[in-house]
């Protein structure tokens, strides 16, 4: 099992930055990819970007070059970093992991809130 804890959500107003950071125990060795997705009231959880083990990243197109995902395999920890942040980025963000037989885990998730 795997147990994620998100943290860093916030309001911040429109053209600012925030930092998400998501700390993995339990059985760490089995993580394979971890990333983060987004969902709005009423709409499905999106992608918003991925970093394999190997530290391979994939984002959506709607983050690229503003969002940045790490990854500190020593400290089990993800993050994100948000830059240039839009109304439209508001969302609550989950946490997301995938074991290396293929089992999602999910955080319990941060709201971020962008003011304009």
């Amino acid at each position: 099992q795997v147990q994620l804890v998100e943290s860093g959500g916030g309001l911040v107003q429109a053209g600012g930055s925030l930092r998400l950071s998501c700390a993995a125990s339990g059985i760490i060795f089995s993580i394979n990819r971890m990333g983060w997705y987004r969902q709005d009231p009423g709409k499905q959880r999106e992608l918003v970007a991925t970093v394999t083990s190997s530290g391979r990243t994939n984002y959506a197109d709607s983050v690229k070059g503003r969002f940045t995902i790490s990854r500190d395999n020593a400290k089990n920890t993800v993050y994100l970093q948000m830059n240039s942040l839009k109304s439209e980025d508001t969302a609550v963000y989950y946490c997301n992991a995938i074991s290396n037989i293929g089992e999602p885990y999910w955080g319990q998730g941060t709201q971020v809130t962008v003011s304009s």
